[in-house]
């Protein structure tokens, strides 16, 4: 499920938590620095810079064993998940609300996000820094949309249950 979203306006603003975010296919996020080829590393633009994600577990994971206290924003990530194994979306496609994308590549944490936190969170969160993602259908993504996969590596479709559901607890 999305727990939060978070857009900048250039490539060291701070990120702000927005309700959602509109999607445009090929781009990324309306009003994001990556939409606007305004990020750091828009000089190197691909559908890996279109929308990127964190689990909140891993930012959790970073507090817990690493004593390092950042908020899902701070992560520089635009979408924040709970109950979704990212690293597993890798070369998947997968809907966000109603919206389509396809998870690229993992987002490994870099000194330029340790120098923007003031942190040294690199080793905390290598392979759990989130995923990159390209956006494969025009829509909005809202906070509290949940995830669901579609299609695995090889393309064929599994038309997954939706992952990260908001849990029905009474």
């Amino acid at each position: 499920m999305v727990v939060s979203i978070h857009i900048a306006s250039n490539r060291e603003a701070t990120m702000d938590s927005v309700p959602d975010a509109r999607t445009v296919a090929g781009r990324g996020l309306e009003g994001d620095r990556y939409y606007r080829k305004a990020g750091t590393y828009s000089t190197r633009p691909g559908p890996d810079r279109e929308v990127t994600l964190i689990e909140v577990e891993a930012v959790d994971a970073l507090a817990r064993d690493h004593d390092i206290r950042i908020e899902p924003r701070d992560s520089r990530r635009n979408i924040a998940t709970r109950g979704v194994a990212l690293n597993h979306l890798v070369g998947r496609e997968f809907v966000v609300g109603s919206v389509r994308l396809r998870g690229m590549r993992l987002c490994e944490p870099c000194d330029h996000l340790a120098r923007l936190t003031g942190t040294k969170l690199v080793a905390g969160l290598v392979h759990r820094g989130g995923l990159r993602a390209s956006i494969l259908t025009d829509g909005v993504i809202r906070t509290g949309d949940t995830v669901r996969v579609l299609a695995g590596p090889a393309g064929g479709p599994t038309d997954g249950p939706a992952l990260g559901a908001r849990r029905q607890d009474h």
